[in-house]
């Protein structure tokens, strides 16, 4: 995978581009700020963009704001935003956008190098992958979603399957069922909580964090 990395920390940024050589992707660009990462990212074409949440010259949003603007302008482009703590305005901003693959991880899970290069992997391949830390303390003040007692006790199940991060073929032999029923299963409760349906799969992610939201133990 071609991963393009923004991070100010030398060290950091360093010891990302040894750890993603050493696990067989190629870093084809790795920057101390955004001054230049639109003019970059154009000229290298990378599969994933690694950014820290806070760049200079502020240390304030200058890395979300870039990583905003890389899922808007090419909805293709994989992102994972690192961040030292949960920034839950600026988390909240870059999950709304709901579009192309998404990670938001942080800085601590790096120290898990193959919980980190999995995260990677999964980004580059489509997938969003949210910390727990930054999901739990966006839902925090949340109150119970009404939409979940539409939900069967099988389907309660799956979402909460889902939840872990679980394919269609796990979740069918953690329950000793064939995936056909798994994909009825989840067709169902993605309508009872009113996910409409979209290209990206993020339909997936949505219904993982009303579970989270609620709660809800299978």
């Amino acid at each position: 995978m071609r991963i393009l990395i923004c991070e100010d920390s030398a060290l950091l940024r360093e010891g990302l581009v040894r750890l993603l050589d050493d696990a067989g992707h190629d870093v084809v660009a790795a920057l101390p700020d955004a001054s230049d990462l639109t003019t970059t990212v154009a000229e290298v074409r990378p599969d994933l963009c690694i950014l820290d949440v806070r760049l200079p010259p502020t240390f304030t949003d200058e890395g979300i704001r870039a990583a905003v603007h890389l899922r808007r302008t090419d909805p293709r482009l994989a992102v994972l935003v690192l961040s030292q703590y949960v920034e839950e305005r600026y988390a909240g901003e870059l999950i709304a956008g709901q579009t192309g693959a998404l990670g938001y991880l942080l800085k601590d899970r790096v120290a898990d190098v193959g919980e980190f290069l999995e995260a990677v992997e999964r980004i580059g391949a489509g997938a969003t992958v949210l910390d727990p830390e930054v999901v739990a303390q966006l839902l925090a003040r949340r109150g119970r979603d009404a939409r979940m007692d539409r939900l069967t006790d099988r389907e309660r199940t799956v979402l909460a399957l889902i939840a872990e991060g679980k394919s269609n073929q796990a979740i069918a032999q953690t329950l000793f069922v064939t995936e056909a029923s798994v994909e009825k299963h989840i067709t169902s409760l993605f309508q009872k909580l009113d996910l409409e349906q979209d290209e990206h799969g993020n339909r997936r992610v949505l219904a993982a964090l009303i579970h989270w939201e609620n709660g809800t133990n299978r």
